[in-house]
């Protein structure tokens, strides 16, 4: 956890550089003044973030930071930003915001930045890809917002988040697979695991993609089954034979000795010179192609 909190410090703060904070105090005032002192805001002064990026949030753990909120109050002060008719924007802190209102709070501790819309919406998506509970899909596609909208590189997003490169990557590469694959991830019925197992398909399989995937929710296959179910396709995809083109003359003469032998023959012939090649399904037939071609 501890840990966890230093890297989220990092992200943030590459943003925003830290200042001392004048006031710590937890104002009872119901007026918030733009600064970095904590000051308590009235719920019903808070808009919705614009620039959030997680669609749901889990309920179990909401219910539980409300009882941590009822008890001891609210830890850790949201961030949030000026907005019109003395109202403020949130841009971290969506969970504590919910979970007060649920524990019927009617204000809440917060730091007043000032912060233009793209460091907010910058803030907005690093701080929610360093929580443990955010969905594997909202992960890919904040990740991809940050490539598309800031530019940034996946070297860059490594260094912002405290995550690998080839995790990002991997994220990123979620947004390829068929839609109703990332509708299963989405819905939280396959892991991230298991899409990284179904990536080892060709793109041209999406078909069968789609197939495996309701096959693993369907069986609640783990991840190593679904490893495995993803390289038995792989190696069983039969190769395209190529079509034989025989000579006219060489077909007539292969159902000749079909016919005459009983069994069947292919013959192969590259100018004017071959093989025949003779085949029997039983003991009874190899004696009769023998007895017919020497006579005894």
């Amino acid at each position: 956890m501890t840990e966890k909190r230093k890297v989220l410090g990092r992200g943030l703060e590459s943003l925003l550089p830290p200042r001392p904070l004048p006031n710590m105090s937890f104002g009872s005032g119901g007026t918030a003044t733009q600064g970095d002192s904590v000051q308590q805001i009235p719920l019903d002064n808070l808009d919705p973030n614009p620039y959030q990026t997680r669609t749901r949030l889990d309920q179990k753990a909401l219910d539980e930071l409300c009882a941590s909120i009822a008890a001891v109050g609210v830890i850790e002060p949201i961030i949030v930003r000026p907005a019109a008719n003395g109202h403020y924007q949130v841009i971290a802190g969506e969970r504590r915001v919910k979970a007060s209102y649920m524990c019927e709070k009617y204000k809440i501790p917060a730091i007043v930045r000032q912060v233009s819309d793209q460091q907010a919406m910058e803030m907005t998506i690093i701080e929610n890809l360093l929580r443990e509970d955010v969905h594997t899909m909202d992960q890919a596609r904040a990740y991809q917002r940050l490539s598309q909208e800031f530019g940034l590189t996946q070297d860059e997003m490594a260094v912002r988040t405290g995550k690998d490169r080839s995790t990002i990557a991997n994220y990123m590469r979620l947004l390829k697979l068929p839609e109703p694959v990332q509708e299963l991830l989405d819905q939280g019925k396959l892991s991230f695991g298991h899409a990284k197992a179904l990536m080892a398909m060709p793109p041209s399989a999406g078909n069968l993609m789609v197939e495996l995937a309701l096959r693993a929710v369907e069986r609640s296959l783990s991840v190593r089954q679904t490893e495995e179910a993803v390289a038995n396709l792989i190696h069983a995809r039969p190769k395209a034979k190529k079509e034989r083109i025989v000579d006219p003359n060489v077909r007539e003469a292969e159902q000749n000795l079909h016919r005459a032998l009983g069994v069947r023959v292919t013959i192969t012939d590259r100018n004017g010179k071959g093989r025949i090649v003779l085949e029997y399904g039983s003991l009874e037939d190899f004696d009769r192609i023998v007895e017919a071609m020497t006579g005894e």
